[in-house]
């Protein structure tokens, strides 16, 4: 059964600190770190929790910063998923 989409808007109403995408159905936030290690430890938290969910961010890495985006890719737009995915990187950061 595919993904219901709830758009940026709805999940942006349910998180804090993250912001809509410009151009597309998705939703944005940049984390930042300590330093390397602590950003690259947090990736691979993130990754292991989206491999086990089967939902991956995009995202991008320079020196301590993560710049994240969520949207689910097979519904064409922002899901739950996206909203459980930003709850967890939220808590793990």
């Amino acid at each position: 059964m595919p993904t219901e989409k709830i758009g940026a808007a709805a999940a942006l109403a349910r998180l804090d600190g993250w912001r809509a995408a410009e151009g597309r159905d998705a939703i944005v936030k940049e984390f930042r770190f300590k330093d390397f290690n602590a950003a690259f430890a947090f990736m691979t938290r993130v990754a292991l929790h989206a491999e086990k969910h089967d939902h991956h961010p995009e995202w991008s890495n320079v020196y301590n910063r993560v710049d994240v985006t969520l949207t689910t890719h097979d519904a064409g737009g922002v899901t739950d998923k996206d909203v459980e995915l930003a709850h967890f990187m939220d808590q793990a950061a």
